[in-house]
């Protein structure tokens, strides 16, 4: 019996888009466990987990600033400048960025932190910069009237 040339061709695309969606589904689906934990100053300790990962843990003077960084809930990292909580907000390309400076995405929480104390220059950190979007008026979408 001979197969038509088309459906020997869609069977072989079928058959090719098939092997490479099953290896790019597994390849997701471990690279969070098998992602390198953090070593030197900024490592956040030993073990596997996002806060090693990203080595949240760092206590300095920046800038004449008391910048503090350690692992939050769930590994989120939490960050103070000068004992005043900063936001941290994760971007889809793995860097971080902060409300003092939305359009540099920064490699690690330490980099976001230090270029949100660049930014301030002299200027005190605000109270509302640790709950980003959030109104003090309980708008809940932000909203500033």
């Amino acid at each position: 019996m001979i197969v038509p040339r088309r459906t020997a061709l869609r069977s072989l695309f079928a058959l090719a888009v098939t092997a490479f969606t099953g290896g790019a589904l597994a390849r997701i689906g471990t690279t969070g466990r098998d992602r390198p934990t953090g070593s030197g100053p900024l490592a956040a300790g030993p073990g596997p987990g996002p806060a090693a990962a990203v080595g949240v843990a760092f206590d300095e003077m920046y800038a004449g600033r008391r910048i503090q960084g350690r692992p939050g809930p769930g590994g989120e990292p939490l960050a103070l400048v000068d004992g005043r909580p900063l936001h941290l907000m994760r971007c889809a390309d793995g860097g971080y960025v902060t409300p003092i400076d939305h359009y540099e995405s920064c490699p690690t929480p330490l980099a976001a932190v230090r270029a949100a104390v660049d930014e301030l220059g002299s200027a005190p950190l605000s109270r509302l910069a640790a709950a980003h979007g959030a109104h003090p008026g309980g708008s809940p979408r932000g909203v500033h009237a």
